[in-house]
Order: C-alpha cells, then structure tokens, then sequence
C-alpha cells in the first residue's frame, strides 16, 4: 500500500475492477426498474428516491474506483475488503424497492452503504501505516469515512421520513463530496493514474447503457409476446436503438482521459453522476413508452416523452461539458445545446410514442453524423 505508480505504462482495469462493476450495475439495475414502475404507475414523487439512492450507488463506486487506481496491491486482504464492499452493493440493491419506491424505507439502503464505505476505513489505515507521504490524507479519509456513517445512520434512524430527512440527505450528500477535497489537500495528494481513471469511467459507462438496451428488451419483449409487433412499437425499437448508438457514440467520440487532469479531478469525477444516472434513467423511460403503447401505464404520452428528453438532454449537455474541460472553451457543447432544443421540439409536439422516440433518435444520429461530417472535412484539411 505504498502507492502504484501514477505514470505506469499499460495501465488497465483488473478482472477484479471488472467483477466490482458488475455487481454495482446490479444495483443500478434496480434502480432503474423501481423508477420505471414508479413512473408507469404515474408516481413522480419516484424521481427523488431515484436521485439519492443513485447516489448512494454511484458514491460508493466512485471512491473504490479512484482508490484501487492509487493502492491496488492485489492481495489478499485488498481482495477480501473488496469483497465486502461487493457485498454491500448487493445489500444496497436488495433495499432499492423500497427506498426509492413509494415508501421511501431506507434501512437495508443505508445498511448496504454503510458496509461498502465501512469496507474503505481499514484500507486507508492500511495506507496511513505503509504510505508516510499520504498519512495526513489517508488519516482524513478515514476519519471521515467513519463519522459520516455514524452520521447517515443517525439520519435514518432519527429523520427518516418528512422534510427533515431529505434536507439533512443533501446535506451528509454535500459532506460526503466535500471529504475528498478536504482529504486530499493535506499533502501530495494519492497517486491516482490518469488514464486508468478515464478507462474505468468509460467502461462503467458502456455498463450502464448496456443495462438500458437490456431493460428496454425485456419490455419490448413482454409486449411482443402478449400483443405481436405494431406499428408503434417498432418505431419505438428503431428510435430506441438510434438514441442508445448515439448516446455510446457522443460519450467516445473523444477520449476521455484528454478532459482529465489534477486540475479537472473533481469535476470530472462528479459530474458523472449526471450521466450515470440519466442514462439509466433513459432506459426506465423508456420502458414506460412501452406501457404507454400497451395502454398499461398511468401517465400520458407527452408527460412520458418529456421525462425521456429530460433525461437525454442532462446525458447531452453533461458529456458535452465533460468533453470542453479538454479545450477549456465550451464551444463543444453548441452542437449538444442545438440538438437538445430539437428533442424538446419533439417532445412538446404531443405527438404518439413510436413516433417520438424515432424522432429523437434521427435527431441524435443526424446531429451525430454532421459532427463525424465536420470532423472528417478538418482532418483532411489538415
């Protein structure tokens, strides 16, 4: 635990880093599957509860991930801690029906979180022991790790319901962003590799949208076999496949890691939030599309469509900033902005669900192919 280097070359995730995704995007599975039928049953409230048990999952990944860029040893106590902090996400996804569903009951949540965070203290000890340059930092983390626990569980416990319990929710969500900052400038700061932090991101993306297409199957799917193909629904599906390509394609079109220097850490890092959970939020809407084919849903076409861009425009405007930290310049994010004011268009068209969700997706893939279009032209120009 005395620190990889932050400049080794070749640098790429772990099969174990993998294995770590993979039970996170169970929970961000479940996550989207509460806030699909929290949508169709016309439950806006569903949105909140989505917004912090996502929060809860993307945290958790975030400080594993850039802590195994800066200390994975490899062995076996590292390996066992990750373990538990598997296993807490899978506790977490266990909980997510009920908290962010309407009873917003949040014990096994905060249970779950509590394991993965918890899991974290004994490895930053470890590299307060074994690393003297970052001892200050890896002290503070850990002491904040553990007070901030204490301090959800009191929540939970004392203000789990009402106006009380969102507000200090935000609040130990802002004390929990801010531990990072505070931790890090007490010394060098922790060795993290620049380019191992840009891979887990975009891997963990392509994760995400990936759960989208599989969401959005399993609906279309269900359909199918009760009521065949229609006209709608296979608008719908070639709408969807359009916006899901675009989506994975305006996330590469540039590598990630160009946006990502000390300077640009924290808000590389979370930002990200943003375009995790808008597109598994993408996915959900969706999947209440179908239900509002199949006349199964209890909200209306308009209303449905505008959760769907919403969702599609925070992922645009988010990756299209992300992208601008390159160049320190937002001029970047005008083609995002044009083409988010176009989905809006269609959105208040009022129009049925095929036939919008088609539309926005040749308005993603014309806005997609103009730019590989310009793109291609500079190039040779050059």
């Amino acid at each position: 635990m005395s620190g990889r280097d932050p400049e080794e070359e070749h640098r790429a995730s772990t099969p174990l880093e993998l294995f770590f995704d993979l039970c996170f995007v169970v929970a961000v599975a479940a996550a989207a599957a509460t806030l699909h039928h929290d949508l169709a049953r016309g439950h806006l409230s569903g949105l909140a509860g989505y917004a912090m048990v996502f929060f809860a999952i993307w945290w958790a990944w975030l400080n594993y991930s850039w802590f195994a860029s800066a200390y994975d040893s490899g062995d076996i106590v590292f390996r066992l801690l990750t373990f538990v902090v598997m296993s807490g996400v899978l506790v977490l996804a266990a909980g997510v029906p009920q908290a962010a569903g309407e009873e917003h009951d949040f014990w096994l949540v905060v249970v779950g979180y509590v394991i993965m965070r918890a899991a974290m203290v004994p490895l930053w000890l470890r590299v307060a022991r074994e690393h003297p340059d970052a001892r200050r930092t890896a002290l503070r983390y850990a002491g904040a790790v553990t007070v901030i626990q204490v301090l959800w569980i009191a929540r939970t416990a004392w203000f789990g319901h009402g106006t009380t319990g969102w507000v200090l929710f935000v609040v130990l969500a802002v004390v929990e962003m801010a531990a990072p900052y505070w931790a890090e400038h007490a010394g060098p700061g922790t060795p993290w590799h620049r380019h191992h932090i840009a891979e887990r991101y975009e891997l963990f993306t392509i994760i995400v949208l990936g759960e989208v297409i599989l969401a959005t199957t399993q609906a279309i799917s269900s359909t199918l076999d009760d009521h065949g193909l229609e006209a709608q629904m296979l608008m719908l599906m070639v709408g969807a496949l359009l916006m899901v390509f675009s989506m994975w394609w305006v996330y590469f079109k540039r590598p990630m890691v160009d946006s990502l220097s000390r300077e640009t850490s924290f808000i590389f890092g979370y930002v990200h939030y943003f375009v995790f959970a808008s597109v598994a939020a993408v996915g959900a809407c969706l999947a209440v599309l179908v239900d509002v084919i199949e006349h199964e849903a209890h909200v209306g076409t308009r209303t449905a469509v505008v959760l769907l861009v919403t969702a599609a425009s925070i992922y645009l405007l988010v990756v299209s900033g992300v992208h601008s930290l390159a160049d320190r310049s937002l001029a970047r994010a005008v083609p995002a902005i044009s083409v988010v004011a176009v989905m809006w268009v269609v959105a208040l068209l009022g129009l049925d669900p095929g036939t919008s969700v088609l539309l926005l997706g040749v308005a993603l893939a014309v806005s997609l192919a103009d730019y590989v279009r310009r793109t291609n032209r500079a190039a040779v120009a050059a």
